[in-house]
């Protein structure tokens, strides 16, 4: 069973979604859970079906002291590479917060501080800490929605399937079409000619 917290009060939890995609932002939620919160099915989105992500979020949303998603952009990533975007978008999520944090804890092994509130960071913490988990959830479900609408705008790159992620058809079609403005373009879109 996952963890609540690591400390008694207002702790946020914090992940992102989207880091390994060519297309699309990186996205990334915070969440602070009441400390009576214990949902059974919750953990890391990646170890859940599209179906359970879609069933959480709401319970999440319902019973969350705080949550908020905040974006990065594809041109931001490019600006300043995805491990800052990324942790940039987890700044923008956690100063939504209302009440502000005490404490926050990342999914990782990399962060900024962020207004002098004590942090710590957990690598897989997705699996470990419910906050975590809450967050990876909404991140990914909000991101999904995000590229679904993006979709209906470009629909030869098949996002409704591959969210941005790098699969043979999504590089198939930016050969077959070149690229869009929600590409990323210090990515590796296409792999080189042997």
């Amino acid at each position: 069973m996952l963890s609540l917290q690591l400390i008694d009060g207002l702790e946020a939890g914090t992940d992102e979604a989207g880091r390994g995609c060519l297309a699309g932002p990186v996205t990334a939620a915070a969440v602070i859970l009441p400390a009576d919160f214990n949902e059974p099915l919750l953990n890391d989105s990646k170890k859940l079906t599209e179906k359970q992500r879609f069933y959480l979020r709401p319970i999440i949303e319902k019973h969350a002291v705080a949550f908020a998603v905040a974006h990065c952009t594809p041109k931001k990533v490019d600006e300043i590479n995805i491990l800052n975007a990324a942790i940039k978008a987890m700044h923008k999520a956690i100063q939504k917060l209302k009440p502000t944090p005490i404490h926050i804890l990342v999914d990782g092994n990399r962060f900024h501080l962020f207004k002098k509130i004590p942090h710590q960071c957990i690598i897989k913490g997705d699996e470990k800490y419910q906050n975590i988990a809450a967050a990876s959830i909404l991140a990914k479900t909000y991101r999904d929605d995000l590229m679904l609408a993006l979709d209906k705008k470009h629909p030869k790159y098949d996002w409704k399937n591959n969210k941005g992620y790098p699969t043979k058809k999504h590089r198939e079609a930016i050969r077959a079409n070149g690229i869009t403005s929600h590409h990323r373009k210090t990515f590796r879109l296409l792999p080189e000619q042997l």
